[in-house]
């Protein structure tokens, strides 16, 4: 939702053993409570409230008046898992239904195909979503307070690194107009313009002249201060060397202006690097404090950043997922099947956690170099016929199946139970 603040919408509706009510809440202001019959639902109330402390009461009293208790919590549908409303809502103990605004559009045109839209219709189709389907729909976990946290901590050092990367190419696409002296000397270097020495550099020579004119002793005193212990004066000798070789050059003053620009696209590099940092310590600190950290680092590939990552994602709710199947729809990793008639296709899935998805295929690309039966079995898909991707995919799928067993029954990863009777290919080579 693009107004996700300012435009939320919520159903409510009593359990079929009472007399069925409905309630639906859209956008500020804005509350409709409808009472439904076996054959349609018919409004009881409309108001409009605020999303704050005064609207909210008001929210609370109108539940209330129209039969919520402690015993019985009237069901809320909303398009939002996120905000300080849905996190209201869940402490009162009721089930909260985030439905996909996708969804309410498709709900919607089931109503009127004149494709009108307002909060008013959209808090009825809401009502009527959890009134005619709420078993197809799921409410929120029940989350731990720490696994909250773990996820908001998680999700921000995960948008810390895209941010990081984002500005590291701004920075090298910068650097390519003006100064290729740098993209030269840190060509090679694990890290690229990332690493400490480039950006140390870079501080105090943001222009191919300012770098020219670098003495050894000088990038030696750079190069400690961005902490190298090892083959200082070698490093120096060879960035001078670099440095001082013929290239093309921009006008003085226009060299001068990029050279500025560079150094604002720096600091935001600088300030990128340092949250993702500092967010990484935090969010490690909080997931070794979970319980399950034990069972999730036990896997191959998962780390305790990577770990958090996923705790995030799937939670601690055990009963958030019914079976493994649902675990790996949600991580995206289960194909999709499309068939009609005669045809009948097999494709990844769009429709994922996206976050989930992302932290699957590096614990997957990482666990070839930890485990011989993942190594194995990516061998054996990539024989098949599978790409790269798809096969990563493929680990990826039996992975997530192999913590969701391991996580409903407090086990931790055993080598020997996940891959049995499997041997990397080249052990198997040599045995034949």
């Amino acid at each position: 939702m693009g107004k996700e603040s300012r435009q939320r919408r919520a159903a409510w509706r009593l359990p079929r053993y009472r007399r069925p009510c409905s309630a639906g809440w859209t956008g500020p202001k804005t509350t409709t409570t409808s009472r439904s019959s076996t054959r349609g639902g018919k409004q009881l109330a409309k108001q409009r409230i605020s999303d704050d402390a005064e609207g909210f009461a008001q929210l609370t009293a109108l539940l209330i008046e129209h039969g919520d208790c402690a015993d019985a919590p009237i069901p809320v549908a909303i398009e939002t898992s996120r905000g300080l409303l849905v996190s209201c809502l869940r402490a009162t103990g009721r089930p909260v239904y985030a439905i996909n605004p996708l969804a309410v559009a498709r709900y919607r045109d089931r109503h009127s195909v004149a494709r009108k839209k307002s909060d008013a219709v959209d808090a009825a189709a809401l009502a009527n979503i959890l009134r005619t389907d709420m078993a197809a729909h799921w409410p929120l976990p029940a989350d731990s307070e720490l696994v909250q946290a773990i996820a908001v901590l998680a999700r921000a050092q995960q948008d810390a690194v895209w941010d990081r990367g984002q500005a590291l190419n701004k920075l090298r696409s910068q650097l390519r107009e003006f100064y290729p002296a740098i993209l030269e000397a840190f060509a090679d270097h694990k890290h690229g313009l990332y690493a400490r020495e480039a950006r140390a550099i870079l501080v105090v020579a943001p222009t191919p002249t300012a770098a020219a004119k670098l003495t050894r002793r000088r990038l030696q005193s750079l190069l400690k201060q961005a902490g190298r212990v090892r083959g200082i004066q070698a490093e120096a000798d060879r960035l001078h060397e670099v440095f001082q070789r013929d290239y093309l050059h921009q006008a003085p003053q226009v060299e001068e202006t990029l050279g500025q620009q560079t150094s604002a696209l720096l600091r935001r590099l600088n300030t990128a690097c340092l949250n993702a940092d500092q967010l990484e310590e935090a969010t490690t600190q909080a997931f070794e404090k979970h319980p399950d950290a034990a069972i999730i680092r036990s896997f191959p590939g998962l780390g305790s950043l990577t770990g958090s990552r996923v705790l995030a994602e799937i939670g601690d709710d055990r009963s958030r997922f019914s079976s493994a199947s649902s675990l790996k729809a949600y991580a995206g990793s289960a194909p999709v099947t499309r068939a009609s008639g005669k045809s009948c296709k097999v494709m990844s899935r769009k429709v994922k956690n996206q976050r989930l998805a992302a932290v699957g295929y590096v614990w997957a690309f990482v666990s070839l170099t930890k485990s011989p039966g993942a190594r194995a079995h990516y061998d054996r898909r990539r024989r098949a016929g599978d790409r790269h991707v798809a096969a990563q995919r493929n680990l990826c799928n039996r992975f997530m199946g192999m913590l969701f067993h391991c996580l409903q029954h407090g086990q931790a990863y055993d080598e020997t139970q996940a891959f049995p009777n499997q041997l990397p290919e080249a052990h198997s080579t040599a045995a034949a």
